[in-house]
C-alpha cells in the first residue's frame, strides 16, 4: 500500500469519526455527567479522555455497528480505571487551604448553568437522584447502563469486565436497594 493511499484512507476514517462524534457527543456526554454525579468538570475530562481513547481505536471499531454502544463501553471503562486509580492515591490538602487560613478561594461565578448541568441538578436534587448516588459504585454503574442507556446485559458485562451473571446481581441488588429507600416517596406520589 502506497503512503499516498494510506493518508487518503487516514483522512475519510477521521472524518468518519468527527461525523460520529458529532452526532453523539451530547449524549456521551450526559452519560459522563451521570456517571460522575453530576460533575460538569469531571464530566468533560472523562468525555475528552474517552473520545482520545475512541479515536486511538477507530481502527477497530467496524463501520456499521453501534457506535454509541461502543463508545459508552470505552466511556465505562475509562470511567471504572480512573475511580481505580484515584482510590489508590493518597488523600491531599490543596496548599491554598493551609496557607489560606481555612478562606475560600475568590472562584468567579457563572450565572448561566448550561442545559445539560441544569438537567442533571434537577435530576440528582429529587429524592430518586440522590437514592442513585448513594448506591455502592458497582451497583450504580450497572443499574445506569441497564437503565438509563439501555444496554444489554452482555454490553454491560463487556464495558464493566464483569460475567454476565456479576451484571444480573448488581442490577438486581442496585434496584432492590433503590427500591427500599425510595418506598415511602413511591407512596407519597402514588407510585405504590
Amino acid at each position: 500500500m502506497g503512503i499516498l493511499q494510506r493518508l487518503g484512507e487516514d483522512r475519510h476514517s477521521r472524518r468518519q469519526f468527527e461525523r460520529l462524534v458529532r452526532h453523539h457527543q451530547r449524549y456521551i456526554f450526559n452519560a459522563a455527567l451521570r456517571l460522575t454525579g453530576g460533575s460538569r468538570c469531571e464530566a468533560e475530562d472523562l468525555t475528552q479522555e474517552a473520545f482520545v481513547k475512541a479515536y486511538t481505536a477507530f481502527d477497530q471499531f467496524e463501520v456499521g455497528t453501534n457506535f454509541r454502544a461502543w463508545m459508552l463501553r470505552i466511556l465505562t471503562t475509562t470511567h471504572i480505571n480512573r475511580y481505580r486509580q484515584s482510590q489508590r492515591l493518597p488523600s491531599t490538602i490543596a496548599w491554598d487551604e493551609i496557607a489560606g487560613g481555612g478562606r475560600e478561594p475568590d472562584y468567579p461565578q457563572y450565572d448561566q448553568v448550561g442545559p445539560e448541568t441544569a438537567v442533571v441538578e434537577q435530576y440528582l436534587d429529587n429524592p430518586v437522584g440522590t437514592a442513585l448516588q448513594a448506591l455502592p459504585n458497582e451497583f450504580r454503574l450497572a443499574v445506569i447502563l441497564c437503565d438509563m442507556f439501555d444496554l444489554t446485559y452482555q454490553q454491560i458485562a463487556t464495558a464493566l469486565q464483569v460475567p454476565l451473571g456479576t451484571v444480573r446481581s448488581r442490577i438486581f441488588r442496585g434496584r432492590q436497594i433503590l427500591r427500599e429507600r425510595l418506598r415511602e416517596y413511591a407512596q407519597q406520589r402514588g407510585y405504590i
